[in-house]
């Protein structure tokens, strides 16, 4: 083999690590370009693969991942063979490695936002059940191909994703990024919807995120990220992406925030759970209504208030906003206070209530406001899709 040809083989090789669970941790924090330079070397030279800390059986089955990265002719000169014209070379590397993804992928919300991708693209490409034989041949693996379709039915027309240019990215607190980027066409989406995004680095992982704006003349979309332990897409997207990458954004998906009729409105917001609530303050400043907005946004500390800046400039005659910090004992007495505790002090008959934060924030939000006197249909929570 030539040495583009090795190149090609380690690639292909790092995306069987990447998607599976048990290998994966161990890439956790090295240099992927490093490590495929080096491995193209030792392979040019004859010597031994390296050891990377996992233990003997893991290290059996990097060995044989790459004998059959070596070995096996690539994913799309596969389908290609044997179906020409299916899938464009193109995005043969995104789908072989969603679909690779899916055959192991265990996380609700994580296989939601594959499904919606794979769902997508199955429409796109105009995949049958006739072709389903030939692309697992070419996998190596039995894709879960009823769920696939029955996405697929409900889906609409369009790309499956669209690459969007990262133009902004400031890391707005510790381990925490505010992500920019300008889609390469117009997405259309709505406030408090959630989009699938990937990056490069890991093409088959897919996570739900918010854009923290209602949608913008530019086109541009800005993304709130904590970096979560053992998070691969987050941890990519807080400390390794920078301006000039690209990412890839999927087709938004309804969370149950969007906004109704003209009522009063009290937001509730956790962390970056401030995203989605944001992107609904802008979208009542282009038409308020006559509305009223509370909007309380929790943070542990003052210096964990990570947007504070875009919230300062956010100054509308029918908007309060209110700080609520959990573990901070120098603020007002009135500031003093997790966020749905101050929330609750802030309630008005006649608001619906939105709240969107942390999953321990969610899990008893819902019985709680009700017991304060909440009314169901008043309430707005992010459960139309498990996204968080």
């Amino acid at each position: 083999m030539t040495e583009p040809q090795f190149r090609e083989a380690v690639a292909r090789w790092l995306r069987l690590i990447a998607a599976d669970a048990e290998l994966f941790p161990y890439l956790m924090g090295l240099d992927c370009d490093r490590l495929k330079a080096h491995v193209v070397r030792t392979l040019t030279t004859g010597e031994e693969l390296p050891n990377l800390g996992w233990p003997e059986a893991q290290h059996r089955r990097a060995i044989d991942y790459l004998t059959g990265a070596l070995n096996r002719p690539p994913f799309w000169e596969q389908v290609e063979d044997r179906c020409p014209g299916l899938l464009p070379e193109r995005d043969s590397q995104l789908i072989e490695a969603a679909l690779r993804q899916l055959t192991c992928e265990d996380s609700r919300p994580n296989r939601l936002a594959l499904l919606s991708v794979l769902g997508r693209a199955y429409r796109r490409y105009g995949l049958g059940p006739e072709h389903e034989g030939v692309i697992d041949y070419a996998l190596g693996a039995r894709v879960p191909w009823r769920r696939v379709e029955r996405v697929a039915g409900r889906a609409e027309d369009g790309p499956a994703w669209c690459p969007a240019e990262v133009i902004d990215h400031d890391r707005a607190a510790d381990g925490i990024a505010v992500v920019t980027v300008r889609p390469w066409r117009r997405l259309l989406w709505q406030s408090g919807q959630a989009l699938p995004v990937c990056t490069p680095r890991h093409p088959g992982r897919w996570r739900w995120y918010c854009p923290a704006n209602a949608p913008r003349p530019d086109g541009t979309v800005e993304l709130h990220v904590r970096a979560v332990r053992g998070g691969a897409v987050s941890t990519s997207l807080v400390h390794e992406v920078r301006p000039g990458k690209l990412l890839y954004l999927g087709p938004p998906a309804d969370t149950g925030l969007h906004l109704g009729e003209g009522r009063d409105l009290l937001l509730i917001a956790g962390g970056t759970g401030l995203a989605p609530l944001r992107a609904l303050v802008e979208q009542v400043a282009a038409d308020p209504g006559g509305r009223r907005v509370t909007l309380v946004v929790g943070a542990r500390s003052v210096e964990s208030l990570y947007d504070a800046v875009t919230l300062d400039k956010l100054r509308h005659d029918w908007l309060t906003i209110v700080p609520a910090f959990s573990h901070d004992l120098c603020v007002e007495p009135a500031e003093q206070g997790d966020a749905l505790t101050v929330g609750l002090y802030h309630h008005r008959l006649g608001q619906h209530v939105y709240v969107c934060g942390p999953p321990l924030m969610l899990a008893g939000a819902r019985l709680r406001l009700l017991a304060a006197g909440v009314p169901a249909d008043h309430l707005h929570l992010p459960n139309r899709i498990p996204w968080r």
